[in-house]
């Protein structure tokens, strides 16, 4: 008889607190701002210790972050899983609104938009969020490859791919990030240049 416990309820119960300590940080960090709360005070609030704080988060700002790679294998598999007939920049652009609408739904709109309003305006997360993102592009440019039949990305592929994540990002900073998504995936789409040829023929005021 062993008292091993199955991986899966291992690996659940390491979610689970790594949840709970991201969830109560953030909470504390929204209240008093990011600078201003100690890796102690949060590891006291979450009544665990500094050491399994800094088990599950390498730094103070991942506290933040508790889906990383949750999110990279959600993006992958909106390229690898997606419908019959639709292309890879309309499943990642439904994709991309989905997981918008699943953020309002889950927390409310008011709680969203003060969230982004935090992240946006603390540097130290800014640009931790974005390398966090960032980091995503070899797995997405891979998945894509796999999915054209190429062997490896090819650099439009890699271009495609460095560009899908820089518009989430941008996306994260709008205070519109429908109408910001909308008017990203219209250029992915189509290309730069109708937009320009539109304006050029406009009447100029």
């Amino acid at each position: 008889m062993t008292n091993a416990e199955p991986l899966g309820r291992r690996e659940r119960k390491k979610a689970a607190t790594r949840k709970a300590i991201s969830d109560v940080a953030t909470k504390m960090f929204l209240e008093r701002g990011f600078d201003d709360v100690s890796i102690r005070e949060v590891a006291d609030a979450a009544d665990v210790s500094p050491t399994t704080v800094f088990a599950h988060f390498p730094q103070k700002e991942a506290l933040v972050f508790d889906e990383d790679d949750e999110q990279r294998d959600r993006l992958v598999a909106a390229v690898r899983d997606r419908p019959a007939g639709s292309t890879i920049n309309r499943a990642i652009h439904d994709f991309y609104a989905a997981e918008i609408r699943l953020n309002v739904d889950e927390h409310g709109d008011e709680v969203t938009r003060t969230f982004m309003r935090f992240l946006n305006e603390t540097p130290a997360l800014r640009d931790y969020a974005a390398k966090m993102w960032l980091r995503h592009e070899d797995a997405l440019s891979d998945a894509i490859a796999d999915e054209l039949g190429v062997p490896e990305p090819t650099a439009e592929i890699r271009v495609y791919a460095r560009f899908i994540l820089q518009m989430q990002l941008l996306v994260n900073e709008n205070a519109d990030p429908f109408a910001t998504l909308e008017a990203g995936f219209v250029i992915l789409e189509n290309g730069w240049a109708p937009v320009e040829s539109g304006f050029a023929t406009s009447p100029k005021h």
